[in-house]
């Protein structure tokens, strides 16, 4: 088989994702439905807090070893979205501890979840392959893993969220965290992709990619089956 044409590849890359797609976990189905308390989205806040709370680091990382001007200019965006220097209460790890204020946790409990032992494996095995994927994987499959995998899903995934959690009486303020990710994240997908395609140059280098989608979707979900496991909404899905 032949290299993939850009829409060719495109299509495929999004396709991988599907399958294991967190919209249609469980977990993520009852809270759309309105079926999650505030101290239950509190959990998961707790877990995902972890999960993503070394993003800033982990794109710099990534943009530190990206080869060309024009691909770290690409991903500058992204990274800039993620601190946000100049007002950094708006930080996307910043905003979700104001998320789990509203839900009744305390800031620095969440800060400390690791230290008090309250981080599930999945939530570390969701974090140490965003770390891989950044620092040691081709450029490739990080902006694979990372941009079309992950931030490609919260478009379609967090409108449902966030009209659950008006209906419970949340405010616009609280629901900061996912407001600025359905806002973004397109963009940040549409740029994975075209640094897939830029990156991926031969018939192997688009498998992989392909692949490092499939894994992360993958992992995406067996973390959110450990929260919803743990809260015993279910066995775990």
């Amino acid at each position: 088989m032949a290299k993939r044409s850009e829409q060719e590849f495109y299509s495929a890359l999004e396709a991988a994702r599907k399958p294991m797609g967190s919209g249609k976990h469980p977990f993520s189905l009852t809270w759309s439905e309105g079926g999650l308390s505030r101290a239950q989205l509190g959990a998961w806040a707790m877990q995902h807090y972890y999960y993503i709370s070394a993003i800033p680091q982990q794109f710099a990382a990534l943009y530190a070893r990206m080869p060309d001007a024009a691909g770290r200019l690409l991903l500058m965006e992204n990274l800039v979205g993620e601190e946000m220097p100049e007002t950094p209460e708006k930080s996307h790890p910043n905003l979700l501890l104001k998320f789990a204020e509203a839900c009744g946790l305390d800031r620095q409990a969440v800060i400390d979840a690791e230290m008090n032992g309250e981080v599930l494996g999945g939530t570390r095995a969701m974090r140490a392959w965003i770390w891989e994927l950044a620092t040691i994987r081709p450029m490739h499959e990080a902006c694979a893993g990372i941009m079309v995998a992950l931030e490609g899903q919260l478009p379609t995934l967090y409108p449902g969220y966030i009209t659950a959690m008006e209906r419970m009486g949340f405010s616009e303020d609280e629901l900061e965290f996912f407001h600025v990710h359905v806002e973004n994240d397109v963009e940040h997908a549409r740029i994975g992709l075209e640094l897939c395609y830029k990156y991926a140059d031969t018939e192997a280098a688009q498998n992989m990619a392909i692949e490092a989608v499939r894994g992360s979707a993958s992992l995406r979900y067996s973390m959110l089956s450990q929260v919803h496991e743990a809260l015993s909404l279910s066995k775990a899905a």
